[in-house]
C-alpha cells in the first residue's frame, strides 16, 4: 500500500492541481494582498492548534504507540497539496489554498523539527523529526507551482476549452480518487481492516476537529464564507507524502507510514463530504 501511495498520490496530485489552475487567474492572487490576516491565520494557527490537538487526543484515548507516533508525525507535517483541489471543487478560495500550501512547505524545514522537540518534551515521545528539504522543494515546484501554472496557462490560452471541459476534468479526478481508494483496500484487505480498526477512529476525530478549528478561526477573524471553508480544509489536510518519507527514510518506522496512508484514505471521503455540504449550502443560499 505504501508503494501505491508513493507512486499514485504524486501523479494524482499533479493532475488535480492542474485542474485547480484552470479555475485561477492572476487577479485571484492579487486579492490576497488585502487579506494578510487570513493568510497569517491559515499559516500560523495550525502550527499552534494541531500539535496541541494531537497531544490532547493521545492523552484522552491512549492509543497504541504506532497510532500515537503516526498522529504526531502527521500533525507536524505541512499542508497537503490536494487541499487545493478540495477548495477548487467547492468553489471556495483556491488561490488562498495554493498560497497557504506553498508557504507551509517553505517553512516546514524549520517547523517540523521544532514540533518534534515539542512532542518530545510534552509527551516524552522521542520522534527525532527532521524535514527532508530536497523532497519539500521538489514537491513545491513539481507538485504545486508547475501544475497550477500549467492550468492557469491553459485557461489564459484556451478559455473556451477550459469552460467546456473543466467540470468534466474534475469529475474524472474524483473517479480516479475513488479508484485509488478501492485499490488501496483490495491490495491487502486483511491487513487494511486490522490496521484501520485502530487508526481510522483517531484519524477521523483529528480531521473533523481540525476542520472545525479552521472554520472557527475564520469566523474569529471575520473572514468571508469561502475563506472560512478554505481555512478549514487547510487545517484538516496534511502532507501525507512528506509524512511517509519521514517515517520510512528518516525514522525507519513503517508503522508510522501506514498510519499516514490510512489517514489519507480517511481524510479524502470526509473532505469530499465537506465539499458537498458546502456547495449544497451555497446553492441553498443563492436560491433564498
Amino acid at each position: 500500500m505504501k508503494t501505491l501511495i508513493d507512486v499514485a498520490v504524486p501523479i494524482l496530485t499533479f493532475l488535480m492541481l492542474a485542474t485547480v489552475g484552470l479555475s485561477l487567474e492572476a487577479a485571484d492572487f492579487a486579492r490576497l494582498r488585502r487579506q494578510r490576516g487570513v493568510v497569517l491565520t491559515g499559516l500560523l494557527v495550525p502550527l499552534l492548534v494541531l500539535p496541541a490537538l494531537a497531544v490532547v487526543l493521545i492523552r484522552l484515548f491512549d492509543p497504541p504507540p504506532a497510532v500515537a507516533g503516526g498522529l504526531l508525525l502527521v500533525a507536524a507535517c505541512p499542508i497537503g497539496g490536494i487541499s487545493n483541489f478540495y477548495s477548487s471543487l467547492a468553489r471556495a478560495s483556491a488561490a488562498l489554498s495554493v498560497t497557504l500550501t506553498g508557504l507551509s512547505c517553505l517553512i516546514a524545514g524549520a517547523t517540523i523539527p521544532a514540533l518534534g522537540l515539542f512532542f518530545e518534551r510534552v509527551l516524552k515521545f522521542p520522534l527525532g523529526l527532521s524535514a527532508p528539504l530536497p523532497l519539500l522543494l521538489t514537491q513545491l515546484f513539481f507538485i504545486l507551482l508547475l501544475p497550477v501554472s500549467l492550468g492557469m496557462w491553459m485557461r489564459h490560452r484556451y478559455p473556451s476549452w477550459t469552460v467546456r471541459h473543466r467540470d468534466g476534468i474534475q469529475r474524472g479526478g474524483l473517479t480516479v480518487i475513488a479508484m485509488l481508494m478501492a485499490v488501496a483496500v483490495v491490495v491487502d484487505p486483511g491487513r487494511f481492516a486490522v490496521e484501520s480498526l485502530s487508526i481510522v477512529p483517531m484519524a477521523a476525530v483529528f480531521i473533523v476537529l481540525s476542520f472545525a478549528l479552521g472554520w472557527v478561526s475564520g469566523v474569529v477573524i471575520g473572514a468571508e464564507d469561502r475563506d472560512r471553508f478554505t481555512l478549514a480544509v487547510e487545517f484538516a489536510t496534511r502532507n501525507v507524502a512528506i509524512a511517509v518519507a519521514i517515517a520510512v527514510t528518516l525514522l525507519e518506522r513503517i508503522e508510522f507510514a501506514n498510519f499516514a496512508t490510512i489517514y489519507l484514505l480517511t481524510e479524502t471521503p470526509l473532505m469530499l463530504l465537506a465539499v458537498w455540504a458546502y456547495r449544497a449550502r451555497t446553492a441553498a443560499r443563492a436560491v433564498a
